[in-house]
């Protein structure tokens, strides 16, 4: 019994080293992406993001014998998923541009409560007044960060948000077919939808002379930075996939907003970019409502676990 509560608590240790790990990278993708938005389109640096993605993970599904069990199951599922990862990481990439990465992840951090909304939309699952009040609170705290945003960056303030929502519907998609894909070919096939879709949509940005979809090569110096965009996605997401193996999401959620710290570091030290009192405030709150509704859904698992086990004690 020591044996088994000592190999659960190491497989616990062993989830949050990955995620913590996981968070601090995941800065370093976007700090790469804010860099290389000087000189190259926010679609393109989306196509190489995902490219890198598929490219790196296609060796792992290929090695697993995945390859076509990920490409055969779900196939429409599996196609929207990559437009809406596309989609989020478009929106903000294209943030980024213009905005702090302190703020714009503490804006997209709003994806928490957005996801509870389109889940009972779009899943019916029960939304009960407590979480009401929280996504409520949380929006509060969005509006506080986003409001002289906007003033100072116009409409790019709002595309954190819009992120949000397109990797909320994301992952309501991802739910439905988390039970038949694996980790690993499930990462490969969205890496490789949302690397279609964005070689269609900057054909389209050049025909169309569409600025934020307009393709081009990278020079040697801006090739080393893609380089880097993409070791850091893929390593960090390396990490991601390990934590989530080794523990359930409940423990590791709360974990995320380690992101939101670690965007503040690097954003002051490369960016020389510092939230203001009010975004702190602001992040403070949307960090409190997203963990009071990471604890409810702990809560409400954990009584969908008792219920089968009390029915059939009473029989």
């Amino acid at each position: 019994m020591t044996t088994l509560l000592d190999d659960h608590h190491h497989q616990h240790g062993k989830a949050v080293f990955f995620m913590v790990i996981a968070m601090m990278l995941l800065p370093g993708l976007d700090a790469f992406a804010k860099l290389l938005s000087k000189d190259m389109s926010a679609g393109q640096i989306v196509f190489y993001r995902f490219l890198f993605q598929a490219s790196i993970m296609l060796p792992v599904v290929l090695y697993r014998k995945e390859l076509m069990l990920s490409l055969r199951i779900r196939p429409l599922i599996q196609f929207m998923r990559g437009v809406l990862i596309a989609l989020a990481t478009l929106f903000f990439f294209s943030a980024l541009k213009y905005m702090p990465m302190a703020e714009s992840i503490s804006i997209f951090f709003v994806e928490p409560m957005i996801l509870t909304i389109l889940s009972s939309l779009l899943l019916g699952e029960v939304i009960r007044y407590r979480r009401i009040i929280a996504i409520i609170i949380g929006f509060i705290g969005a509006i506080i960060i986003i409001r002289p945003s906007f003033e100072i960056f116009g409409w790019s303030a709002i595309w954190p948000l819009c992120a949000a929502v397109c990797f909320a519907l994301y992952v309501v998609l991802t739910r439905q077919i988390s039970g038949l894909v694996g980790v690993y070919p499930m990462q490969f096939t969205a890496g490789l939808m949302a690397a279609i879709v964005m070689a269609i949509a900057l054909s389209a940005g050049y025909q169309f002379d569409i600025d934020v979809l307009m393709p081009s090569l990278p020079g040697v110096e801006t090739l080393w930075m893609v380089i880097g965009l993409g070791i850091f996605a893929t390593i960090g997401h390396i990490f991601l996939v390990n934590a989530v193996r080794h523990a359930n999401a409940s423990l590791l959620a709360p974990l995320q907003y380690l992101e939101i710290i670690g965007a503040t570091i690097l954003g002051y030290f490369i960016f020389s970019d510092l939230p203001d009192q009010q975004t702190l405030i602001g992040i403070i709150i949307i960090i409190g409502s997203g963990m009071y509704l990471m604890h409810r859904e702990r809560i409400s698992r954990q009584r969908e676990q008792n219920e089968p086990q009390n029915t059939s004690s009473s029989q």
